[in-house]
């Protein structure tokens, strides 16, 4: 059975931070119909909109955490619909090269609990995602990673991200500052946003 969002979230100290700043009654009603273990949906298997909605993204945000306790934050970044959602219950990528550090990779051998933050600035929308993170190597499951790899992008892949959604959640879209990228700019504008119109004269 799903924890659900808020079973996960929320620890004894969140509960006790809730309720010395008022909100924990608000707090309790939303986890009763969202996300909770009693909810008759929990929020543990994408629906076509949060699949919609990964698939659009250019990027998200990867919190892990070490065997020293200290979170670990990483931005993972492609081509729109370089995560892919294979099921309902499954989040899994390429994992491009970067800079080598493999902090990720070496908290998630560890520990395989990650959250996952997907961020549609232009329409201030978030989706917060708790999982099991697992890493799987270009040799291990070559088929996998061909059907991951982005066609025509070029950066080299060293293995792929294969993520089992525990729970998620939509927030709120308070003090989220819209930000628009070139395309989405191109896009808004009805015109290639990184030109000029020149007086040829």
């Amino acid at each position: 059975m799903s924890q659900g969002y808020f079973s996960i979230a929320e620890t004894d100290e969140v509960r006790s931070a809730q309720e010395r700043l008022g909100s924990r009654a608000a707090v309790a009603r939303r986890a009763r119909t969202q996300g909770s273990s009693t909810d008759p949906e929990p929020r543990d298997r994408f629906t076509a909109a949060e699949q919609e909605f990964v698939g659009d993204r250019d990027g998200f945000y990867l919190a892990s955490v070490s065997s020293t306790g200290w979170p670990y934050v990483q931005f993972r970044g492609g081509p729109p619909g370089f995560v892919h959602t294979p099921d309902p219950h499954t989040l899994a990528w390429a994992d491009f090269r970067g800079n080598r550090q493999y902090i990720s990779t070496g908290n998630v051998e560890g520990d395989d609990r990650v959250s996952l933050f997907f961020m549609d600035y232009p329409h201030r929308a978030r989706l917060k995602v708790f999982g099991h993170a697992r890493i799987v190597g270009a040799r291990d499951d070559p088929d996998l990673l061909a059907g991951l790899t982005v066609p025509g992008y070029r950066a080299v892949v060293e293995q792929a991200v294969v993520v089992t959604i525990a729970a998620f959640d939509w927030n709120c879209p308070q003090h989220i500052t819209p930000r628009f990228s070139p395309v989405e700019l191109e896009s808004l504008l009805g015109r290639d946003a990184g030109t000029e119109d020149v007086d040829a004269g």
